[in-house]
């Protein structure tokens, strides 16, 4: 198997400060040693804490934390570059590979001593997701009944071809580092994916797909309800239009329900957006 990464790692400490404002570089861990660092990891780290990127990122930022007592924090964020095993002839080539999909998948984890400087006691946070999905569906998806005033010119469209490039993110939360240990990221991810396909194509009910803000919601409504490890999901769906092309000056008809020839339109546009978290804990 084949993980390629593309790996960031940025450290934090109140001890850097004088590096910024004295000139003093004793304290600064080069870019070679965290570049170095991320090899010797990836060579010397079992299998299964290098192929899952967000495994392997806290094994980074642990490793970071735990040996130079100056960094109180460290951020790692992994953007993975997927490679699918060529198939020829019906069968895996034993060394050849193509990208699979279009979608980019991507990490970030921060670790922190809860008590700096001592080393007893990690907190961590780690946001995963995709970005770059891009979908598209001829039929079953609506916008109706909006607001509408005197400089409103939109028709309702009670069915349309709707099309967006789906960026996904979730967050991890833990306050004792232990905990991500059993968190099953890649079927988390894997899951995610699934979820947001089956929900902008196959979701049975009429009123999730009444606008883009509903599909958006049942998404992260499934997530959230498959995968306890979850905080919040966070949504990004741009609007890509596609419009029925008027060819009425040659003859033709290709509007509303002859509609067959489209044209893809960049601006203006609606950037959907929102995070959808559990209920609160706390007290009401």
């Amino acid at each position: 198997e084949i993980a390629d990464y593309s790996v960031r790692c940025l450290l934090s400490g109140a001890q850097f400060e004088s590096s910024y404002t004295k000139g003093d570089n004793k304290l600064v861990v080069a870019t070679d040693s965290q570049k170095n660092t991320v090899f010797y990891l990836a060579k010397t780290l079992p299998a299964e804490k290098v192929m899952v990127p967000e495994v392997f990122a806290t094994e980074i930022a642990k490793f970071m934390v735990n040996k130079y007592d100056h960094v109180t924090s460290c951020q790692v964020k992994i953007i993975t570059k997927p490679w699918e095993r060529m198939q020829l002839n019906n069968t895996q080539h034993p060394h050849s590979f193509y990208r699979e999909g279009k979608e980019t998948r991507w990490t970030e984890a921060v670790v922190t001593k809860i008590n700096p400087p001592s080393k007893i006691g990690l907190s961590a946070r780690i946001d995963s997701g995709f970005y770059d999905l891009e979908v598209l569906k001829t039929t079953n998806s609506a916008f109706t009944d909006f607001w509408r005033d005197e400089l409103t010119t939109l028709p309702d469209m009670p069915d349309r071809m709707l099309s967006t490039k789906v960026l996904c993110q979730w967050k991890y939360v833990a306050g004792n580092i232990d905990a991500l240990e059993n968190i099953p990221f890649d079927a988390i991810y894997a899951g995610a994916k699934r979820n947001t396909l089956d929900a902008f194509a196959n979701d049975p009910r009429a009123w999730v797909h009444a606008s883009v803000q509903t599909t958006l919601y049942i998404m992260a409504d499934r997530i959230l309800n498959d995968f306890a490890a979850v905080d919040d999901i966070y949504y990004a769906l741009p609007n890509i239009h596609y419009f029925p092309f008027d060819l009425s000056p040659f003859g033709l008809k290709n509007l509303q329900a002859d509609a067959e020839v489209y044209m893809p339109i960049a601006d203006p546009s609606g950037y959907i957006t929102a995070t959808v978290s559990r209920p609160s804990k706390g007290k009401i």
